[in-house]
Order: structure tokens, then C-alpha cells, then sequence
């Protein structure tokens, strides 16, 4: 197996892009009237859903880094609290903390002092691989649901 190139790989799924949006892509000139529209009863706003991947990913970083850490309560706690405005503020605030968690998902996975097929020691059985591969097909899901909700929005370019 060909370590570096595995790694290198997984910092691309973690990035997005290739066969998938990236974040940015997503959220790029996104009105900020459309941040928390929902296109209809039953989805998510574009905001939901970016808070949604925020805590998600944090989640798993934190799952996978810190063996005293508590995840979130399911569902309720995954997903923001109903607010009728976003502020540029709070946007601004959870695609910071997204993206900085997001870099320490990258610094994990380029990490050649972890074997990050081995298991984690507080994981349950599970691998550092399969943490890394989850936080990025759950963003890449997610994403997804952003590009969808604009395009229903026709907020998309």
C-alpha cells in the first residue's frame, strides 16, 4: 500500500471537489436572504444544513481526538436551533469554525505518526480511516442537500 498517496487521497475527499462540491463552491454567492428559506415544509435551509455539517464534523473530530469527549444528543442536538434571521456574524462565525475543523481533519490524515489504519484507543473498534472517511462523505452529502436547496431556491449560478 502506498501511504502517501492514501493520505493524499483522503485530503482531497476532505476537501471536496473532483467528483463532488466543495463547501465553497456551495455557499459562494449565496444571497443572504436565502441563508435560512426553506424551499418547502419538509427541507432544510442552506443555513440547517451548514450548521448541520458544522456540528456533524465536529463531532467526529472530536470523537476521534479526544477520548473524554461527549457527543451531541441525536437528532435534536445536530441540527440549529429554529432562528427567523441569520447574521452575517453567525454565518460568518459557523464557516470558520467548519473550515478550521476541517483543517484539523486534513493535518490528522497527514499525520504519518498515525497509522491511520490502526484502531483508535477510545474508538470503540473503529479506525482513524474510517472517522476521516466519514466526516468526508457526510459533508459531500450534505453539500449535496446545499446545491439542491439553492437550485430550488434559483439562487444557483
Amino acid at each position: 500500500m502506498n501511504d502517501n498517496l492514501m493520505r493524499k487521497n483522503l485530503v482531497e475527499l476532505l476537501k471536496g471537489g473532483h467528483a463532488h462540491a466543495s463547501l465553497k463552491n456551495s455557499i459562494d454567492g449565496l444571497d443572504p436572504k436565502n441563508r435560512n428559506k426553506r424551499p418547502n415544509k419538509d427541507l432544510h435551509s442552506v443555513w440547517e444544513l451548514l450548521e448541520h455539517i458544522r456540528i456533524g464534523q465536529e463531532d467526529i473530530l472530536r470523537y476521534t481526538l479526544d477520548p473524554n469527549w461527549k457527543s451531541p444528543k441525536w437528532p435534536d442536538e445536530y441540527w440549529p436551533k429554529g432562528t427567523e434571521k441569520v447574521t452575517d456574524e453567525m454565518w460568518n462565525h459557523s464557516i470558520k469554525k467548519l473550515n478550521s475543523d476541517l483543517n484539523e481533519l486534513i493535518e490528522l490524515a497527514q499525520n504519518t505518526k498515525i497509522d491511520i489504519t490502526s484502531e483508535i484507543p477510545h474508538g470503540e473498534g473503529r479506525t482513524y480511516l474510517r472517522e476521516l472517511t466519514m466526516a468526508a462523505n457526510h459533508n459531500s452529502y450534505h453539500i449535496g442537500q446545499i446545491v439542491s436547496v439553492r437550485k430550488l431556491l434559483d439562487d444557483w449560478k
